[in-house]
């Protein structure tokens, strides 16, 4: 019999809550799954089976370390005990030998001094939501008063230099910042962080209201793209414009995630990313009430694994539900992604973005086709040759 196989579990402590109200979240909708919700709220008990089934799910696949991974809705609102609790139950189940990371992403609206501190002694990396300079920031991250939160941003990202926290930037890509490149791209830089990730956001519109669901549950041809979602072409103009002045100016020195795996899979190594990733479906989600999903973007019915309360973390992680969805997103391919010069560097994309038809009118083309497809052909060679100076 065969050792389970390593995945990732990205933890929701507090479901979909959030202390700001960003135009564009996806998330914010599903407190709909949890009608009767009133407080949501990891307890001790799920965080407790949290922690003890990713640390038995790392030693099962021979890991010698394993990262917790903490995100919201805005988990910061639980507070720092949470937290330290979480830290104490680490220690308690780790075993000899094994190393632990922590992960936090976070708006950052909350840090201060204690957070600081405890986020230091720690060693959490903290990944801030930062979309860019305050006119740009503030579009369409407020909080539920309809305030921007730049300011309350910087604060907390004071707080992180201010403690030497390591931690990188999120920045979303979306219709109020995807024509500012250039500009986008210095201002993150100069942040003081040589890690910066970029997201593209969209999403559709269902015609009954809120949000449409991933593709595969909602095929509503009503559907529409949202007025804040990022157009394929803007989004591959922006990709070029920034990989010019990164390749120009900041080669070695600033590590941009997506040329980073983009370079790695012009060297034929595997996808660092699930997006670029032949196969997914180890990448898995935890609600606050321990529910287990196939994906964060596939918190649906369709896709709850199960709930580690009363299944082993380790079973959900490698039942066949999980590999079906991973598999998937291979085998539906659309005849035009497959016979595409540049299948390695893109597998098709997130299937959650697979919402166009092909040129043959086959469903499941990805929305971001043309943005990658006008990178490649821009920026192949150079990394091509950066591949090539590896070795």
């Amino acid at each position: 019999m065969s050792a389970p196989s390593p995945f990732h579990i990205l933890a929701k402590p507090i479901g979909p809550r959030c202390n700001i109200d960003c135009s564009y979240c996806y998330y914010l909708e599903k407190e709909k799954l949890y009608p009767d919700e009133k407080k949501f709220r990891m307890d001790e008990a799920v965080l407790e089976a949290h922690v003890r089934g990713v640390i038995e799910a790392a030693v099962a696949a021979g890991q010698r370390e394993v990262q917790f991974a903490w995100q919201g809705g805005e988990p910061t609102v639980l507070g720092l005990a949470f937290f330290e609790r979480a830290v104490a139950l680490q220690e308690a189940y780790r075993p000899d030998g094994l190393r632990i990371d922590n992960a936090l992403q976070t708006n950052g609206i909350l840090l201060d001094d204690a957070w600081g501190a405890f986020l230091a002694e720690r060693g959490f990396l903290v990944g801030l939501s930062v979309d860019g300079p305050k006119p740009i920031h503030d579009r369409y991250r407020r909080d539920r008063a309809g305030r921007g939160t730049f300011d309350a941003v910087m604060a907390g990202l004071d707080v992180l230099r201010r403690h030497e926290v390591e931690y990188n930037l999120l920045t979303t890509i979306h219709r109020a910042n995807a024509g500012k490149g250039k500009e986008l791209y210095r201002f993150l830089r100069d942040l003081g962080t040589p890690h910066l990730q970029f997201i593209p956001i969209v999403e559709r519109r269902a015609a009954a209201g809120g949000l449409a669901g991933a593709p595969q549950v909602d095929v509503d041809p009503a559907n529409v793209v949202s007025d804040w979602s990022v157009s394929p072409k803007a989004y591959g103009r922006f990709l070029c414009e920034v990989f010019d002045i990164w390749y120009r100016q900041d080669l070695g020195r600033v590590f941009v995630q997506f040329f980073e795996n983009q370079v790695g899979l012009w060297r034929g190594l595997p996808a660092s990313l699930c997006v670029f990733a032949e196969t997914c479906g180890n990448a898995l989600a935890l609600e606050h009430n321990g529910d287990v999903y196939a994906c964060d973007h596939y918190v649906y019915p369709e896709y709850k694994l199960g709930n580690l309360t009363e299944t082993p973390l380790v079973e959900l992680g490698n039942s066949e539900a999980a590999r079906a969805f991973g598999d998937a997103k291979r085998d539906t391919l659309t005849r035009q992604c497959q016979s595409c010069r540049y299948r390695f560097a893109c597998n098709g994309g997130c299937p959650k973005h697979r919402i166009l038809t092909s040129r043959d009118g086959e469903p499941g083309l990805n929305y971001f086709c043309e943005s990658y497809t006008m990178f490649f052909r821009h920026a192949g060679d150079r990394l091509r040759a950066l591949a090539a100076s590896i070795g």
